[in-house]
């Protein structure tokens, strides 16, 4: 393309609409057939740049910086030290700044470095496009589109850039991204008026848009930014993500507890004034019990957790879209699950050809090799109507690319090629020249063609419940046709599917004309030609992952638009137990009956998303499984919604929380174990910070209340807040998984985070920090040491503390943490060479108001650090004990009256 064809690229764009498809073939150089050449196609990526949407500029990254310094502590801080700066206080003011500025640096790199992993992340779930390059259809990533492609559009895959079509079969098109229009816009080849608003321009198809059926050619008219999706990104701008339902819960528990620390400074303040004291001195006292109770590290900690939570999922193979779903799949209740590619293999394979009164299994015995006899006859036609009345494409020997199309069309022209069909020769015999999609509420396939003497013939593949009512006769192996006892077919369809195998009938008519073929036009009197008899093996591993999730607690149900006797040979064979309810009893099912239902057969879209939003009403945490365009609803509603990364469709994708990369039932098993671990490391830093906190807070208070001297000052509570967050709390993000991390039941969707355990918890150690602190810092000061020094004393009592109580915290209720976690150990080293630094350096000792202190000193703070961490192990063994026996009286409880095994026990729910 030259510089002046490059230049009128998008004149070309904005009149497309308008101008025959050869016109624009034209206009672009490129051909409606052969599409462009690869040199062509490198030459032009080079000069336009990728099918991409133009990332954030700069101001994006200023915006996020000046984030940081938005929260109620930051400007109580910046405050303080502007008044500590008005009184003289250099040296506190100066490093009360430099700590908010460390803060909302710390604060940016992370929320940067989260960003990017999510960016990564998603890069993993590459879009693909189908492009016609010399001549030759091939996956390409969509973002190496170039204006003058052409493209492949079919149902459910995602329009990758701006197309103006060349040839339509059905195409209807969801243009509701773009026009809020929300039925489906059916599309056509020929030119609009010039004037046709974008909900009226049926010649093009958007970027962004999803084709909900049918299939269609188009030639690349604009790409990326220059898209019309790329124009209304330039309006919008980059959006933020939701919080998770967890951090909304944090955050509205920060505000609530800063507006109390605030509240209790003042009352401080004021008391203390009243009393007598110095206003300067109340007001760094009031500073200091604000400062140390808000926990201001933990909305970044979360954020942390879930972060690491979500690479431990991706390299599971399962990729999530954000990080609302690391947090919400360890409350998985129920799992929604697909059959064919998450239970099963999805490599569909035709096992048996049932036509002519004869039963032949392809491959084993060719039809060229004289087997008509054989049924042989019919069974030809049978195969033949699954080559012609197919939308896939095979690749042919000798290339590397893979197959195009569904799993169980490209089964269907493997098969007829093992009896020896010429695939190429037989679609350019008998060329399409009409078609009917398929759909899952129409469950069947038509389509026409022209035989080489000029007349019309049609063919039609679907479910045999569909299509048997259709016919009149069956073609006989003789080649004629004789009366059909659909009573009989329909028997021996029915026996094959009790056994797990999937069954396609087919059948031939006479068009009684040429072009689209519509749902009224296919006549009540086919000729059945036959059935095709498809196996698709279970996976192994997705046995053992059903039986894991159930002894999770987890419900699983199958929902399938596989036939009734199929969906409950699957269910069987994987262990899942309970009634099957079809389509039409499904319909007409109530919620209860729904609610106790666990196989779904012949299931809709619509039926689907009843479903879910039936479990949701029940308080149930929903995973749904999905891959086409009919479960993109259904996706988009649960909890969870769980796309297929190797053959789903792109709409599947956009409505999903999670891509599993090898499409395996196994894999939710494990993103839901690694989940459950993310919740249980939540509580942990949750269960370790906020005692911290609380006893920060308390001490300040008892001393202004008993007009006592500070323990410690705003300065070294900053520090504390600062280095142990970092260095001691998130270390616990990297906590391996509690051995019965998956025999425990889901944790109750509405169940609070402070459990009454915790709150028991967060009270022992804040009065063991308050003791602890005050009676080392009285106990110095007696034994004639300066202010700073027992100062000192206090700060490294709360960090020994801290240190021992993280030990207790890996597990909060067992006494022995399950696995080794170095990270531990590792913080509390570089915590204590941080602690020496600023007892012992003159530097930290001018700037945090510190002093050296000696060796008995040091010898009563490990005692309180050990003190700290036998109380808390005491705990655990008593309440544990304790626990124990109300259960047992609880079961008790439960089973009298009862018979011997008539109730499960309960589990605990506890890390």
């Amino acid at each position: 393309m030259t510089v002046s064809e490059t230049a009128g690229s998008t004149l070309i764009h904005s009149r497309a609409h308008a101008l025959p498809a050869t016109e624009v073939a034209h206009q672009l150089t490129t051909d409606t057939e052969r599409g462009l050449t690869s040199e062509e196609a490198l030459h032009r990526l080079a000069t336009h740049g990728s099918n991409a949407l133009p990332r954030d500029n700069g101001s994006g990254q200023f915006m996020r910086l000046l984030r940081q310094f938005h929260s109620p502590l930051v400007y109580v801080l910046l405050v303080a030290a502007a008044v500590t700066l008005v009184m003289g206080h250099l040296v506190d003011s100066g490093v009360i700044t430099g700590v908010v500025l460390l803060n909302a640096t710390i604060g940016y790199i992370q929320e940067s470095r989260a960003r990017r992993a999510l960016d990564a992340l998603a890069h993993m779930v590459r879009v693909e496009a189908i492009a016609v390059r010399e001549g030759v259809a091939r996956r390409v990533p969509a973002e190496d589109l170039v204006p003058g492609d052409l493209v492949v559009v079919q149902a459910g895959h995602k329009v990758p850039a701006d197309l103006r079509l060349t040839s339509t079969s059905a195409l209807e098109v969801d243009e509701s991204a773009l026009t809020g229009e929300a039925v489906p816009v059916a599309k056509t080849c020929a030119p609009v008026a010039p004037e046709a608003v974008l909900a009226d321009r049926a010649s093009m198809a958007y970027s962004g848009t999803v084709a909900t059926r049918g299939s269609a050619f188009g030639i690349v008219v604009a790409t990326g930014g220059d898209t019309q999706v790329g124009a209304i990104n330039r309006l919008i701008g980059s959006a933020e993500r939701n919080p998770t339902p967890l951090t909304r819960q944090l955050g509205v528990f920060s505000r609530r507890l800063t507006i109390a620390i605030v509240a209790l400074a003042v009352l401080a303040f004021v008391l203390g004034t009243l009393h007598g004291e110095a206003p300067a001195q109340m007001f760094t006292a009031a500073v200091a019990l604000a400062v140390g109770a808000i926990p201001e590290g933990l909305p970044a900690a979360v954020t942390i957790v879930l972060a690491i939570g979500a690479v431990r999922m991706a390299r599971r193979n399962a990729i999530v879209r954000s990080l609302t779903a690391a947090e919400t799949l360890g409350g998985t209740t129920v799992v929604c699950t697909d059959k064919t590619g998450t239970l099963t293999a999805n490599e569909m394979t035709v096992s048996r050809v049932l036509a002519g009164g004869a039963e032949r299994e392809p491959g084993i015995r060719r039809l060229s090799e004289g087997a008509r006899h054989g049924g042989g006859h019919a069974v030809h036609e049978c195969l033949l109507a699954g080559v012609l009345c197919n939308d896939a494409e095979l690749a042919t020997p000798g290339e590397q690319r893979r197959a195009v199309g569904d799993p169980t069309e490209t089964a269907l022209l493997t098969a007829a090629q093992a009896e020896g069909l010429d695939l190429a020769a037989e679609a350019a015999r008998a060329p399409r020249v009409g078609a009917l999609p398929f759909t899952s509420e129409r469950k069947l396939m038509a389509t026409t063609h022209r035989r080489p003497d000029g007349r019309l013939i049609g063919y039609v593949k679907g479910a045999p419940e569909r299509v048997l009512p259709l016919c009149a006769n069956r073609l006989g192996p003789d080649g004629r046709e004789h009366r059909l006892s659909a009573e009989d077919e329909r028997s021996t369809a029915e026996k094959w599917a009790q056994q797990g195998l999937r069954v396609l009938a087919f059948a031939r008519f006479t068009p009684a004309h040429e072009g689209p073929v519509r749902d009224e036009d296919l006549p009540g009197r086919l000729t059945l030609l036959g059935l095709q008899v498809l196996h698709d093996p279970p996976r192994p591993e997705a046995v053992e992952a059903v039986a894991a999730c159930r002894a999770a607690g987890i419900s699983v149900r199958m929902l399938t638009g596989d036939h009734s006797a199929t969906a409950r040979a699957v269910a069987d064979r994987f262990g899942i137990e309970g009634p099957m309810l079809t389509g039409a009893e499904i319909d007409a099912a109530d919620e209860d009956t729904l609610a106790g239902t666990s196989v779904f057969a012949r299931v809709s879209p619509e039926q689907k998303l009843r479903l879910v939003r039936l479990l949701q009403r029940r308080s149930e945490v929903v995973a749904m499984t999905g891959d086409g365009v009919n479960d993109a609803p259904a996706l988009r509603q649960a909890d969870i919604g769980v796309a297929m990364g190797r053959v789903g469709t792109d709409a599947a994708k956009e409505a999903a929380d999670m891509v599993l990369a090898d499409d395996d039932f196994a894999t939710i098993e494990a993103a839901v174990e690694e989940g459950r671990g993310v919740f249980d490391n939540l509580r942990r830093f949750l269960a370790w910070t906020l005692p911290t906190n609380l006893g920060e807070g308390l001490v300040v208070l008892a001393a202004v209340a008993l007009g006592a001297a500070l323990p410690i000052l705003p300065v070294q509570i900053l520090w504390i807040n600062m280095t142990t967050a970092g260095f001691l709390g998130l270390t616990l993000a990297f906590e391996p998984k509690a051995s019965g991390i998956m025999r425990r039941p889901p944790r109750p969707p509405r169940a609070p985070i402070l459990t009454r355990d915790l709150v028991r918890r967060l009270v022992l150690v804040s009065l063991i920090l308050v003791i602890g602190a005050f009676g080392v810092f009285h106990y110095a000061l007696g034994a004639g040491a300066s202010l700073e020094e027992a100062r000192t004393a206090a700060v490294n009592v709360f960090v020994a503390v801290e240190a021992a109580y993280l030990l207790n915290c890996r597990s909060l209720e067992r006494l022995r943490a399950p696995g080794r976690n170095l990270w531990v150990y590792a913080g509390i080293a570089a915590m204590a060479l941080l602690q020496g630094l600023l007892t012992y350096t003159p530097v930290m000792n001018t700037l945090f108001h510190t002093a050296p202190v000696g060796l008995t000193t040091w010898a009563l703070i490990f005692a309180v650090g050990a003190a700290a961490y036998s109380a808390v192990e005491i705990d655990k063994a008593l309440w544990r004990r304790s626990d124990a026996r109300r259960m047992g009286a609880q079961r008790r409880a439960d089973t009298a009256g009862e018979a011997p095994g008539a109730r499960e026990p309960r589990m605990s729910t506890r890390p």
